[in-house]
C-alpha cells in the first residue's frame, strides 16, 4: 500500500520574476525537488523584449533562473539537472555552451539536454528549464 507523502507539492510565484508568458507557476516543489519553469531570454522590466544574440539572451535566462530560485532562497548551486531548447542549433551551440558554462563550476556542471526546437515564445533563440535539489533540512 503507497504510504502518503509528507510534503506537500507547493506551487510557487515569484515576485521580481519575469511574468510569465502562458498560464504556468514560476516553479513548482515536491518531495524536496523544484521544476523550475523555462525562462526566456526576456528581463522583469521589459517582458517581450528580448536582446540580440545567444549569448546575451543566454545570460538573460540565466539571471531569470537565478532570480526564481532566489526567491525560493536557492541559487544555482542547487541545480541538479538542465533542459536547453535552441532554435538555430547549429549556429548557436558553440556561442551558447560558453555563456552557459559561465554560470557553474567546472567540477559541479548539472546533468544536461539540449535540442534544437522550431520555435519559442517571443522568437526567442534560448529557453531553459532546470530542476533543482532543496538541501536536506531546508
Amino acid at each position: 500500500m503507497p504510504q502518503p507523502h509528507s510534503e506537500a507539492t507547493r506551487f510557487h510565484m515569484v515576485a521580481g520574476a519575469p511574468p510569465p508568458v502562458a498560464p504556468f507557476s514560476h516553479a513548482v516543489e515536491s518531495g524536496g525537488f523544484v521544476f523550475v519553469t523555462g525562462q526566456m531570454p526576456d528581463t522583469p522590466e521589459r517582458p517581450g523584449i528580448l536582446p540580440e544574440g545567444i549569448a546575451a539572451q543566454t545570460r538573460n535566462v540565466m539571471a531569470n533562473l537565478a532570480a526564481v530560485l532566489a526567491g525560493l532562497g536557492l541559487g544555482l548551486a542547487h541545480v541538479v539537472s538542465v533542459r536547453a531548447y535552441l532554435t538555430h542549433f547549429g549556429e548557436d551551440y558553440a556561442a551558447f555552451n560558453e555563456a552557459y558554462r559561465a554560470h557553474f563550476p567546472p567540477d559541479r556542471l548539472p546533468a544536461r539536454t539540449c535540442v534544437g526546437v522550431t520555435g519559442l515564445a517571443y522568437d526567442a533563440r534560448v529557453e531553459i528549464d532546470l530542476v533543482a535539489r532543496r538541501p536536506p533540512g531546508a
